[in-house]
C-alpha cells in the first residue's frame, strides 16, 4: 500500500543574514554551484523510496516567499504536488511546523531550507523507529543542537547548544517522523507550557516533549557533507565545496582560461578572461577582460575589466573596473545594482 510522506520545508525568515541578495528574492533561490540552493535540496529527495507518494509543504514568507517560491516550483517542478503555508509571524521553528498542521497525518519529514547534507532516504518506508534525527559528529558541538545517543544511536533526548562537548553528535536540521500528528500534539503542549527562548518556539523542545510521552526515536549519521547557505561567507564555501563534489563539465572558450572546477551557464559570453576555481556563472553574463575566483556571478550580470575574489553578484548587475592584478575586490551587490 502506498504511503504519503509529507516533507516540510521552513524557508519564511527574513535571510537578514544574506542581504543585500534577500531584499529581492528569498534566501532559497541564491545561486550556488550553478542553480538555486532550493534546487540542490531538492535533489536530496532523489533517493526517496519509489514506494511513497511524496507531497511537499513549503512554508514561505510574506511578500518574496509568498509569490515567488509558488512560481519557481510551478516553473522548475511542475509534477510534483505541493502545498504553501504563508508564516507572517516569525515565532520559531515549532511556529512554523505548526501552521502546517492541517497537512501532517501520517509520516512526514522535516529539513530545513539552508541545510544541505549527503544522505540516503531509501531506508525510510521501512523504518520501525518513530523519530529519525539526521547528525553529524562534530569536533566541538556547542553552537548546535546535539543528540544524546548510545552505541546503538537510540535516542531520548536533544539538547539545544550543550555546554559541554561529550554529546558531539550535531542535529543538522533533517528529521523523520513515523506519524506527523505526534508532532503536532507536542507543539501544543510546548505552546501551553510556553516552553521558549528568546521569543522563539524551538523544534527540539517538542520533541523532547514526544521523548516524554515514550516514543522510541533513534539517530542517523549523515553521509560527507553537511554545508549550510545561511550567511554570504557560508554560502560561497558551500558553492565551492559543491563545485568540488560535483565537478560540472566545462566546455572551452576561446580567448579564455578556465581553472576547474567551475559552472558555467552555456549562454554566458566571456572574452579574455581567467575564471575559477570556484566560480559559478549564471545565465546570459556577460564577462570580458577579467579575473574572477572564489565568487558567484547570477544571471544577466556585466563584468568589465575587473578582478575579483569571494564576492556573491546578484542578477543584471553591472561591475566595471574593480581590483586589480595582485589586489583583487571582494564585493557583496544585490540583483539590479551597479559599481564602478
Amino acid at each position: 500500500m502506498t504511503q504519503t510522506l509529507k516533507i516540510v520545508i521552513p524557508m519564511a525568515g527574513w535571510g537578514t543574514r544574506m542581504r543585500p541578495h534577500t531584499w529581492s528574492k528569498p534566501k532559497p533561490l541564491v545561486s550556488v554551484a550553478g542553480k538555486a540552493s532550493l534546487d540542490h535540496l531538492m535533489d536530496t529527495f532523489d533517493t526517496l523510496p519509489d514506494s511513497f507518494a511524496v507531497e511537499y509543504v513549503f512554508i514561505v514568507g510574506p511578500h518574496l516567499g509568498e509569490i515567488q517560491i509558488p512560481a519557481y516550483i510551478a516553473e522548475n517542478y511542475p509534477d510534483i504536488t505541493a502545498h504553501y503555508v504563508v508564516q507572517t509571524e516569525m515565532k520559531g521553528q515549532s511556529h512554523a511546523i505548526y501552521l502546517t498542521k492541517e497537512h501532517l497525518e501520517g509520516p512526514m519529514m522535516m529539513i530545513f531550507s539552508d541545510t544541505l547534507i549527503e544522505t540516503d532516504f531509501s531506508f525510510l518506508d521501512k523504518e520501525k523507529s518513530e523519530l529519525v534525527a539526521w547528525v553529524k559528529a562534530v569536533p566541538d558541538p556547542r553552537r548546535f543542537g546535539v543528540a544524546v545517543a548510545d552505541a546503538e544511536g537510540k535516542t531520548s533526548h536533544l539538547v539545544e547548544k550543550p555546554d559541554s562537548i561529550e554529546n558531539n553528535l550535531a542535529l543538522v536540521g533533517c528529521y523523520y517522523f513515523k506519524e506527523g500528528t505526534d508532532l503536532v500534539s507536542a507543539i501544543e503542549e510546548q505552546f501551553e507550557r510556553k516552553v521558549i527562548l528568546k521569543n522563539e518556539f524551538f523544534l527540539v523542545d517538542a520533541i523532547n516533549i514526544m521523548f516524554e510521552k515514550g516514543i522510541k526515536g533513534r539517530v542517523e549519521k549523515i553521509g560527507d557533507y553537511w554545508l549550510d547557505t545561511g550567511t554570504i561567507d557560508a554560502t560561497l564555501e558551500t558553492n565551492a565545496a559543491m563545485l568540488e563534489i560535483l565537478s560540472p563539465a566545462t566546455t572551452p572558450i576561446e580567448g579564455v582560461e578556465i581553472v576547474a572546477p567551475v559552472a558555467i551557464h552555456p549562454s554566458a559570453k566571456i572574452s579574455n578572461s581567467k575564471i575559477g576555481p570556484h566560480v559559478s556563472i549564471g545565465a546570459d553574463c556577460e564577462i570580458s577582460d577579467s579575473q574572477i575566483d572564489d565568487s558567484i556571478v547570477e544571471a544577466g550580470t556585466r563584468i568589465h575589466v575587473s578582478v575579483l575574489t569571494h564576492s556573491l553578484i546578484g542578477t543584471q548587475a553591472q561591475v566595471e573596473g574593480c581590483g586589480e592584478r595582485g589586489a583583487p575586490s571582494s564585493i557583496n551587490i544585490g540583483d539590479n545594482s551597479w559599481i564602478k
